[in-house]
């Protein structure tokens, strides 16, 4: 067998003219959604990811700006730049591009957003609040990942989803999530022992770890669904995933690809949760 693929590249397309539609709307109702972007210091990814949310955002008519600031810019500085966009009208979401440097405190920073404008969803209430399953921004990575399983049919209820990593932007929220779509959760991290033992029973397997090829096709249950969240170099300088993807094309039912896959969703999905807050700014 081969594996389906899950264009998130093809979703994300799908997407982003619906929400051009709705941002349409919107501003028929005199409301441009704007997203607000600060961008500390000159990191070349960080830069890169800020110009794609950039365009995203053109091309669905969402209003973007973007907050430049040195990488010597104290933490009072930062945190007082926040609080002039948590008071300004036009903008309905504020991201900061993480990460940030080490003598700015990223729990400071993350927490002086408006939980009403964090549209990055990793604010503490809004955590609270998908973790109680109430109605909050969720984090982009983790929502963009059930809208490419929903995209596809993939039933999740009843299922055994495996999740490997554990951090606080993909790993924790996404099991949430996918407890939340009733399914059975199991987190592995790099204390687990036996970790083949847990991912070859999953039929639901998502894995963000940050290493390349880090799983191989003799951890997956053959029919799986295989989500691989991972954007790694290889020493060719080519993007890879943490999963040996042609080996596991072979065993998986459905498979994302690196890149092309994930990454695509996460950006649509922060423009989305930015829509969502200009809707309720005209409620």
């Amino acid at each position: 067998m081969s594996a389906t693929i899950i264009s998130g590249k093809e979703l994300a397309s799908e997407k982003r003219k619906q929400m051009k539609e709705e941002t349409e709307k919107l501003k028929e109702q005199g409301i441009t959604p704007g997203l607000a972007v600060i961008l500390v210091g000159e990191d070349p990814a960080s830069r890169s990811y800020v110009k794609a949310k950039q365009k995203a955002c053109s091309e669905t008519g969402i209003h973007s700006e973007l907050e430049e600031l040195p990488d010597t810019v104290t933490e009072e500085e930062l945190l007082e730049k926040i609080d002039q966009l948590n008071k300004a009208d036009h903008i309905h979401g504020i991201l900061v591009q993480l990460p940030l440097p080490g003598h700015i405190s990223e729990e400071a920073v993350i927490e002086a957003i408006s939980p009403e404008k964090d549209v990055d969803g990793f604010h503490p209430v809004n955590i609270g609040r998908m973790m109680t399953g109430q109605d909050t921004f969720l984090p982009c990575t983790p929502f963009g990942i059930i809208e490419m399983i929903k995209s596809k049919g993939i039933e999740i209820k009843g299922k055994h989803a495996v999740v490997v990593g554990r951090s606080n932007i993909v790993g924790k929220p996404v099991g949430q999530l996918l407890l939340k779509e009733d399914a059975t959760v199991t987190y592995c991290h790099s204390r687990t022992e036996n970790m083949k033992d847990y991912t070859k029973s999953a039929d639901i397997l998502v894995v963000a770890v940050g290493k390349a090829f880090f799983l191989s096709k003799d951890y997956i249950k053959e029919g799986a669904v295989v989500i691989d969240v991972g954007v790694n170099r290889n020493d060719d300088g080519k993007l890879v995933g943490d999963v040996d993807y042609e080996g596991a094309k072979e065993i998986a039912s459905y498979i994302t690809p690196v890149p092309g896959g994930v990454g695509p969703m996460t950006i649509t999905m922060l423009l989305h949760n930015t829509i969502v807050s200009a809707q309720k700014y005209s409620a």
